[in-house]
Protein backbone atom coordinates (compact mmCIF):
# COMPACT_ATOMS: atom_id res chain seq x y z
CA UNK A 1 0.00 0.00 0.00
CA UNK A 2 1.67 3.59 -0.64
CA UNK A 3 1.16 6.27 1.41
CA UNK A 4 2.08 9.98 0.19
CA UNK A 5 3.84 11.33 3.60
CA UNK A 6 3.22 15.04 2.43
CA UNK A 7 -0.79 14.35 2.72
CA UNK A 8 -0.52 12.17 5.56
CA UNK A 9 1.70 14.53 7.34
CA UNK A 10 1.50 13.47 11.12
CA UNK A 11 -1.20 10.42 10.87
CA UNK A 12 1.67 8.29 9.85
CA UNK A 13 2.98 7.43 13.10
CA UNK A 14 6.48 5.40 13.32
CA UNK A 15 4.54 2.36 15.83
CA UNK A 16 3.12 -1.01 14.47
CA UNK A 17 0.11 -0.94 16.64
CA UNK A 18 -1.57 1.79 18.88
CA UNK A 19 -1.53 1.13 22.93
CA UNK A 20 -4.21 -1.34 24.09
CA UNK A 21 -7.46 1.06 25.22
CA UNK A 22 -7.71 -0.41 28.59
CA UNK A 23 -3.95 -0.04 29.35
CA UNK A 24 -3.71 4.11 27.80
CA UNK A 25 -5.64 5.10 30.38
CA UNK A 26 -3.37 3.93 33.62
CA UNK A 27 0.00 4.08 32.05
CA UNK A 28 2.44 6.39 29.99
CA UNK A 29 4.83 5.45 27.18
CA UNK A 30 8.25 5.91 28.46
CA UNK A 31 8.00 6.55 31.60
CA UNK A 32 9.93 5.01 34.56
CA UNK A 33 7.10 2.05 34.82
CA UNK A 34 7.69 1.35 31.30
CA UNK A 35 11.57 1.18 32.15
CA UNK A 36 10.60 -0.70 35.36
CA UNK A 37 8.90 -3.26 32.90
CA UNK A 38 11.73 -3.39 30.62
CA UNK A 39 13.69 -4.47 33.32
CA UNK A 40 11.97 -7.38 34.53
CA UNK A 41 11.26 -8.26 30.85
CA UNK A 42 15.50 -8.76 30.18
CA UNK A 43 15.01 -10.52 33.68
CA UNK A 44 12.66 -12.59 32.37
CA UNK A 45 14.59 -13.84 28.95
CA UNK A 46 17.70 -13.58 30.99
CA UNK A 47 16.15 -16.66 32.87
CA UNK A 48 14.35 -18.10 30.54
CA UNK A 49 17.53 -18.22 27.61
CA UNK A 50 18.93 -21.32 29.58
CA UNK A 51 17.28 -23.57 27.00
CA UNK A 52 19.44 -22.43 24.43
CA UNK A 53 22.59 -22.32 26.37
CA UNK A 54 22.58 -25.39 28.52
CA UNK A 55 22.63 -27.92 25.92
CA UNK A 56 25.70 -26.29 24.12
CA UNK A 57 27.88 -27.11 27.47
CA UNK A 58 26.07 -30.77 28.20
CA UNK A 59 26.96 -32.16 24.51
CA UNK A 60 30.70 -32.99 25.15
CA UNK A 61 29.50 -34.75 28.57
CA UNK A 62 26.28 -36.32 26.89
CA UNK A 63 28.07 -38.05 23.97
CA UNK A 64 30.24 -40.49 25.41
CA UNK A 65 28.04 -41.25 28.18
CA UNK A 66 25.47 -42.25 25.12
CA UNK A 67 28.03 -43.93 23.18
CA UNK A 68 26.87 -41.31 20.25
CA UNK A 69 28.62 -39.68 17.79
CA UNK A 70 28.93 -35.37 17.52
CA UNK A 71 25.99 -35.85 14.82
CA UNK A 72 23.80 -37.69 16.81
CA UNK A 73 24.17 -35.59 19.77
CA UNK A 74 24.08 -32.68 18.27
CA UNK A 75 20.19 -33.36 17.28
CA UNK A 76 19.29 -31.96 20.54
CA UNK A 77 20.33 -28.58 19.78
CA UNK A 78 18.65 -29.22 16.32
CA UNK A 79 15.01 -29.82 18.60
CA UNK A 80 16.08 -27.18 20.77
CA UNK A 81 15.82 -24.74 18.06
CA UNK A 82 12.99 -26.15 15.77
CA UNK A 83 11.06 -25.95 19.24
CA UNK A 84 12.05 -22.80 19.72
CA UNK A 85 11.13 -21.57 16.32
CA UNK A 86 7.71 -22.93 16.61
CA UNK A 87 6.68 -22.16 20.19
CA UNK A 88 7.69 -18.94 19.05
CA UNK A 89 5.05 -17.96 17.02
CA UNK A 90 2.66 -19.91 19.33
CA UNK A 91 3.07 -18.50 21.99
CA UNK A 92 2.52 -14.99 20.01
CA UNK A 93 -0.47 -16.25 19.19
CA UNK A 94 -1.54 -17.00 22.83
CA UNK A 95 0.35 -13.21 23.71
CA UNK A 96 -2.06 -11.55 20.98
CA UNK A 97 -4.88 -13.11 22.44
CA UNK A 98 -4.40 -13.69 26.40
CA UNK A 99 -1.83 -11.00 26.79
CA UNK A 100 2.67 -11.85 27.49
CA UNK A 101 1.80 -13.04 31.15
CA UNK A 102 -0.38 -16.31 30.39
CA UNK A 103 2.57 -16.55 27.20
CA UNK A 104 5.26 -16.68 29.52
CA UNK A 105 3.34 -18.83 32.32
CA UNK A 106 2.56 -21.61 30.23
CA UNK A 107 6.55 -21.32 29.01
CA UNK A 108 7.52 -20.98 32.62
CA UNK A 109 5.85 -24.01 33.06
CA UNK A 110 6.90 -26.46 30.11
CA UNK A 111 10.73 -25.10 30.60
CA UNK A 112 10.31 -26.91 34.25
CA UNK A 113 8.56 -30.10 33.66
CA UNK A 114 11.11 -30.05 30.48
CA UNK A 115 14.41 -29.93 31.98
CA UNK A 116 13.58 -32.31 34.76
CA UNK A 117 12.55 -34.94 32.33
CA UNK A 118 15.92 -34.10 30.47
CA UNK A 119 17.45 -35.01 34.09
CA UNK A 120 16.06 -38.19 34.01
CA UNK A 121 16.28 -39.61 30.18
CA UNK A 122 17.63 -42.75 29.79
CA UNK A 123 18.28 -42.90 26.75
CA UNK A 124 19.55 -40.74 23.70
CA UNK A 125 16.46 -40.38 21.90
CA UNK A 126 14.92 -39.31 24.84
CA UNK A 127 17.49 -36.92 25.72
CA UNK A 128 16.96 -35.29 22.13
CA UNK A 129 12.67 -35.39 22.58
CA UNK A 130 12.79 -33.73 25.31
CA UNK A 131 14.81 -30.53 23.72
CA UNK A 132 12.02 -30.14 21.71
CA UNK A 133 10.02 -28.90 24.39
CA UNK A 134 12.79 -27.03 25.95
CA UNK A 135 12.83 -24.86 23.16
CA UNK A 136 9.26 -24.79 23.08
CA UNK A 137 9.65 -23.35 27.37
CA UNK A 138 12.44 -20.83 26.12
CA UNK A 139 10.41 -19.68 23.05
CA UNK A 140 8.00 -17.02 24.95
CA UNK A 141 10.95 -15.35 26.82
CA UNK A 142 12.04 -13.91 23.06
CA UNK A 143 10.67 -12.58 19.89
CA UNK A 144 6.94 -12.60 22.06
CA UNK A 145 7.93 -10.88 24.84
CA UNK A 146 10.48 -8.34 22.19
CA UNK A 147 6.54 -7.42 20.60
CA UNK A 148 5.14 -7.10 24.33
CA UNK A 149 7.76 -4.77 24.86
CA UNK A 150 7.74 -2.52 21.74
CA UNK A 151 4.10 -1.09 23.75
CA UNK A 152 5.59 0.11 26.40
CA UNK A 153 7.22 3.31 24.58
CA UNK A 154 7.07 5.70 21.79
CA UNK A 155 10.38 7.61 21.49
CA UNK A 156 12.38 4.84 22.62
CA UNK A 157 11.07 1.86 21.08
CA UNK A 158 14.09 1.24 19.11
CA UNK A 159 16.13 1.33 21.95
CA UNK A 160 13.74 -0.88 24.36
CA UNK A 161 13.43 -3.55 21.96
CA UNK A 162 17.19 -4.44 21.18
CA UNK A 163 17.55 -4.25 25.23
CA UNK A 164 14.94 -6.88 25.42
CA UNK A 165 16.58 -8.73 22.73
CA UNK A 166 20.15 -8.28 24.59
CA UNK A 167 18.55 -10.79 27.54
CA UNK A 168 18.87 -14.02 25.65
CA UNK A 169 22.49 -12.79 25.58
CA UNK A 170 22.78 -11.58 29.02
CA UNK A 171 21.43 -15.48 29.73
CA UNK A 172 24.87 -16.60 27.10
CA UNK A 173 26.78 -14.37 29.05
CA UNK A 174 25.94 -16.08 32.52
CA UNK A 175 24.56 -19.64 31.87
CA UNK A 176 27.43 -21.49 29.97
CA UNK A 177 30.02 -20.94 33.16
CA UNK A 178 27.26 -21.49 35.66
CA UNK A 179 26.24 -24.69 33.93
CA UNK A 180 29.57 -25.63 33.57
CA UNK A 181 30.39 -25.61 37.20
CA UNK A 182 26.94 -27.72 37.78
CA UNK A 183 28.15 -30.50 35.37
CA UNK A 184 31.47 -30.50 37.22
CA UNK A 185 30.63 -30.89 40.87
CA UNK A 186 27.31 -32.48 41.10
CA UNK A 187 26.90 -34.15 37.07
CA UNK A 188 24.60 -33.31 34.17
CA UNK A 189 21.52 -34.72 35.62
CA UNK A 190 21.68 -33.10 38.38
CA UNK A 191 22.11 -30.08 36.96
CA UNK A 192 19.60 -30.13 34.33
CA UNK A 193 16.84 -31.07 37.28
CA UNK A 194 18.29 -27.99 39.44
CA UNK A 195 18.20 -25.80 36.33
CA UNK A 196 14.31 -26.55 36.09
CA UNK A 197 13.64 -25.61 39.25
CA UNK A 198 15.34 -22.67 39.10
CA UNK A 199 13.41 -21.58 36.71
CA UNK A 200 10.24 -22.52 37.50
CA UNK A 201 10.59 -20.26 40.92
CA UNK A 202 12.93 -17.32 39.58
CA UNK A 203 11.30 -16.80 36.70
CA UNK A 204 7.54 -17.11 38.31
CA UNK A 205 8.32 -14.56 41.17
CA UNK A 206 9.32 -12.01 38.57
CA UNK A 207 6.67 -12.67 36.24
CA UNK A 208 4.32 -12.11 39.56
CA UNK A 209 5.76 -8.74 39.72
CA UNK A 210 5.73 -8.06 36.27
CA UNK A 211 2.01 -8.97 36.54
CA UNK A 212 1.51 -6.71 38.88
CA UNK A 213 3.26 -3.62 36.41
CA UNK A 214 1.10 -4.42 33.45
CA UNK A 215 -2.14 -4.72 35.44
CA UNK A 216 -5.58 -5.12 33.33
CA UNK A 217 -3.85 -4.70 30.00
CA UNK A 218 -3.72 -8.39 28.05
CA UNK A 219 -4.66 -8.97 24.67
CA UNK A 220 -3.54 -6.18 21.92
CA UNK A 221 -5.53 -4.84 18.98
CA UNK A 222 -3.71 -4.74 15.52
CA UNK A 223 -6.51 -3.94 13.67
CA UNK A 224 -5.85 -0.53 13.22
CA UNK A 225 -2.29 -0.21 13.13
CA UNK A 226 -1.02 2.31 10.48
CA UNK A 227 0.33 1.39 7.51
CA UNK A 228 4.13 1.22 6.11
CA UNK A 229 5.73 4.23 5.63
CA UNK A 230 7.42 3.19 2.99
CA UNK A 231 6.51 1.23 -0.04
CA UNK A 232 8.58 -2.18 -0.77
CA UNK A 233 6.16 -3.05 -3.26
CA UNK A 234 5.99 -6.49 -2.04
CA UNK A 235 3.18 -7.96 0.29
CA UNK A 236 4.05 -8.83 4.11
CA UNK A 237 3.92 -12.28 3.32
CA UNK A 238 6.72 -12.49 0.95
CA UNK A 239 8.76 -10.11 2.80
CA UNK A 240 8.31 -12.04 5.94
CA UNK A 241 9.48 -15.43 3.60
CA UNK A 242 12.23 -13.35 2.83
CA UNK A 243 13.76 -12.46 6.28
CA UNK A 244 12.92 -16.41 7.07
CA UNK A 245 15.14 -17.75 4.49
CA UNK A 246 17.61 -15.25 5.40
CA UNK A 247 17.29 -15.83 9.27
CA UNK A 248 17.92 -19.24 8.20
CA UNK A 249 20.92 -18.59 5.98
CA UNK A 250 22.25 -16.60 8.90
CA UNK A 251 21.83 -18.50 11.86
CA UNK A 252 23.01 -21.66 10.36
CA UNK A 253 26.35 -19.39 10.41
CA UNK A 254 25.72 -18.34 13.66
CA UNK A 255 25.40 -21.76 15.62
CA UNK A 256 28.57 -23.16 14.30
CA UNK A 257 30.71 -21.47 16.78
CA UNK A 258 27.86 -21.12 19.30
CA UNK A 259 27.09 -24.38 19.47
CA UNK A 260 30.31 -26.66 19.24
CA UNK A 261 32.94 -24.36 20.45
CA UNK A 262 32.75 -25.73 23.83
CA UNK A 263 32.89 -29.17 22.26
CA UNK A 264 35.97 -28.28 20.19
CA UNK A 265 37.92 -26.92 22.73
CA UNK A 266 37.41 -30.27 24.51
CA UNK A 267 39.22 -32.17 21.20
CA UNK A 268 41.67 -29.53 20.93
CA UNK A 269 43.21 -30.19 24.28
CA UNK A 270 41.72 -27.01 26.16
CA UNK A 271 38.98 -28.39 28.69
CA UNK A 272 35.27 -27.76 27.97
CA UNK A 273 35.82 -25.26 30.90
CA UNK A 274 37.53 -23.31 28.20
CA UNK A 275 34.71 -23.26 25.34
CA UNK A 276 32.32 -22.79 28.14
CA UNK A 277 34.41 -19.19 29.14
CA UNK A 278 34.70 -18.36 25.18
CA UNK A 279 30.77 -18.81 24.45
CA UNK A 280 29.91 -16.54 27.40
CA UNK A 281 32.91 -14.20 25.85
CA UNK A 282 31.34 -13.99 22.66
CA UNK A 283 27.87 -13.37 24.00
CA UNK A 284 28.94 -11.23 26.06
CA UNK A 285 30.25 -8.78 23.41
CA UNK A 286 26.85 -10.05 21.38
CA UNK A 287 24.85 -7.85 24.42
CA UNK A 288 27.33 -4.82 23.24
CA UNK A 289 26.61 -5.28 19.41
CA UNK A 290 23.05 -5.75 19.68
CA UNK A 291 22.49 -3.09 21.73
CA UNK A 292 24.84 -0.81 19.08
CA UNK A 293 23.06 -2.21 15.98
CA UNK A 294 19.88 -0.53 17.59
CA UNK A 295 21.04 2.91 17.41
CA UNK A 296 23.19 2.58 14.03
CA UNK A 297 20.07 1.19 12.53
CA UNK A 298 18.16 4.55 13.76
CA UNK A 299 21.13 6.65 12.00
CA UNK A 300 22.19 4.21 8.69
CA UNK A 301 18.47 2.62 8.68
CA UNK A 302 17.92 -1.45 9.31
CA UNK A 303 18.81 -2.68 5.95
CA UNK A 304 22.42 -0.94 5.60
CA UNK A 305 22.46 -1.80 8.95
CA UNK A 306 21.93 -5.55 8.30
CA UNK A 307 24.17 -5.89 5.30
CA UNK A 308 27.10 -4.39 7.45
CA UNK A 309 26.60 -7.06 9.74
CA UNK A 310 26.08 -10.10 7.93
CA UNK A 311 29.17 -9.24 6.03
CA UNK A 312 31.11 -8.93 9.34
CA UNK A 313 29.21 -12.27 10.54
CA UNK A 314 30.84 -13.96 7.70
CA UNK A 315 34.29 -12.14 7.66
CA UNK A 316 34.83 -13.52 11.51
CA UNK A 317 33.68 -17.44 10.79
CA UNK A 318 36.44 -17.42 8.38
CA UNK A 319 38.79 -17.14 11.41
CA UNK A 320 38.01 -20.35 12.72
CA UNK A 321 39.33 -22.01 9.71
CA UNK A 322 42.74 -20.57 9.95
CA UNK A 323 43.41 -20.49 13.74
CA UNK A 324 43.11 -22.81 16.31
CA UNK A 325 45.15 -21.89 19.03
CA UNK A 326 43.80 -21.05 23.05
CA UNK A 327 44.46 -17.03 22.76
CA UNK A 328 43.41 -17.10 18.95
CA UNK A 329 39.98 -18.74 19.70
CA UNK A 330 39.33 -16.09 22.82
CA UNK A 331 39.77 -13.28 20.49
CA UNK A 332 37.98 -14.41 17.29
CA UNK A 333 34.93 -16.01 19.92
CA UNK A 334 35.08 -12.08 21.25
CA UNK A 335 35.07 -10.99 16.95
CA UNK A 336 32.50 -12.98 16.32
CA UNK A 337 30.47 -11.91 19.01
CA UNK A 338 30.76 -8.25 18.40
CA UNK A 339 29.56 -8.63 14.64
CA UNK A 340 26.78 -11.05 14.95
CA UNK A 341 24.59 -9.63 17.89
CA UNK A 342 22.79 -6.89 15.84
CA UNK A 343 21.83 -9.06 13.05
CA UNK A 344 18.87 -10.69 14.61
CA UNK A 345 18.11 -7.92 15.54
CA UNK A 346 17.67 -6.02 12.73
CA UNK A 347 15.97 -8.75 10.83
CA UNK A 348 13.19 -8.55 13.43
CA UNK A 349 13.15 -4.59 13.01
CA UNK A 350 12.30 -4.85 9.42
CA UNK A 351 9.18 -7.36 9.90
CA UNK A 352 7.96 -3.55 12.25
CA UNK A 353 5.26 -2.52 9.68
CA UNK A 354 6.46 1.44 10.48
CA UNK A 355 10.04 0.88 10.34
CA UNK A 356 12.12 3.13 8.46
CA UNK A 357 14.63 2.00 6.08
Amino acid sequence: MLVDLEAAGEEVAPVHAPPSPRESAAFTPDSGQAWVRLVLAVIIGSIGSVGMWSVVVVLPVVQPEFGATRGEVSLAFTLTMLGFGLGGVATGKITDRFGIVLAIGLSITVLGVAYVAAGLSTTLWQFIAVHFLIGLGTSATFAPLMAEASHWFERYRGLAVTIVASGNYVGGTIWPPLVNWGIESAGWRTSFIAIGLFCVVAMTLVLLVLRAQIGSAKARDHENAPPPRIDLRLSTNTLTALLCIASVSCCVAMAMPQVHIVAYCGDLGYGVARGAEMLSLMMAFGVVSRIGSGFLADRIGGIRTLLIGSVAQGFALLFYLFFDGLTSLYLISAMFGLFQGGVNRCRRAKLRPASAL
